[in-house]
């Protein structure tokens, strides 16, 4: 089984990549990135070198090379630049016999999009109130790039002297809501038909640059229902990484939703369940076992690689 990780070098990749070592069937990994000493490319079998996501036609005819040299079965969604265009040509690469296991290129736009997100959800009261008018919010609250990456350009705002300087930095902003409450990623897994399958929820005890560096896994079944729920309205279909944080009632409240594994996939693993090999079963067709995860709690650390 030739599997493709796009954006070898990126956290989720790297998780994706360590997760498919840990399953107990073999699988042969080829990692891509657009930098030569992106760390997974040397966790992987093989490894290439790829243009970047904004040249888009570029990426997809190198991209469509490997897959054909290399006979890849499974391109994982691993990152916010590439899987969208994988996603835009899905028919292409399906026509060649590869499964994409993640949602339709709409649907992806869509879930980028933090504000068309609240409007879809606005009714439903789980996403904090967000907003591209400043006439309509006061400070503090958190100014964000309406489609940005994780946590970049995201900021807290205490007063109008500082959004001034902050409208310099971020560009197409919006504004939302701050919670103050605990901060939680949930992993959550959907077949290939939208189907949502199982949601598991860690908390965020500490993050470094928008990864979980200290996480503890947390069967809260309130967090689990809402994110099933969101699956199942956005008819998300493989793996997908949604992020709550509580309110100053206790509710939780969506603030993130990425269709792709996220950045701390690993610690679902490791609490056994190991979301990249069971979306490698889903693409078999394979019936597969739902399992329960362990509730652990898991520090990590930097490894070095000598090349």
């Amino acid at each position: 089984m030739n599997i493709l990780v796009s954006s070898a070098g990126g956290p989720a990749a790297i998780c994706c990549i360590k997760a498919l070592r840990m399953a107990s069937r073999k699988y042969r990994i080829i990692g891509v990135d657009v930098d030569s000493l992106a760390a997974g490319l040397f966790l992987s079998d093989k490894s290439f070198i790829v243009p970047s996501a904004s040249n888009e036609k570029a990426l997809l005819e190198k991209t469509l090379d490997i897959c054909k040299s290399e006979e890849i079965k499974i391109i994982m969604p691993t990152s916010d630049f590439d899987t969208p265009v994988h996603a835009k040509y899905r028919k292409l690469f399906e026509e060649m016999g590869i499964f994409l296991p993640f949602s339709d290129y709409p649907m992806i736009q869509l879930c980028m999009d933090k504000l068309s997100l609240y409007h879809h959800l606005n009714n439903s009261g789980i996403m904090p109130f967000t907003t591209d008018n400043i006439e309509e919010i006061t400070p503090p609250f958190i100014i964000k790039q309406r489609t940005g990456i994780g946590l970049r350009s995201t900021f807290m705002c205490n007063s109008k002297q500082h959004l001034t300087c902050l409208l310099e930095i971020v560009k197409n902003p919006i504004f939302q809501e701050p919670l103050s409450g605990k901060e939680y990623t949930v992993d959550v897994l959907s077949d290939l038909k939208g189907t949502p399958l199982l949601a598991v929820p860690r908390e965020r005890i500490e993050t470094k640059a928008g990864v979980t560096s200290k996480g503890r896994i947390v069967l809260d079944e309130e967090i689990q229902r809402i994110c099933l729920d969101v699956a199942k309205k956005f008819n998300l279909k493989g793996p997908s990484c949604m992020q709550l944080k509580r309110d100053g009632n206790g509710r939780p409240k969506l603030i993130d939703l990425n269709p792709r594994l996220g950045g701390g996939t690993i610690i679902t693993a490791i609490a056994g369940v190991n979301f990249p090999d069971l979306t490698v079963r889903l693409c078999n067709q394979e019936k597969i076992r739902i399992p329960k995860p362990r509730e652990i709690t898991v520090t990590r650390y930097w490894e070095e690689i000598v090349v």
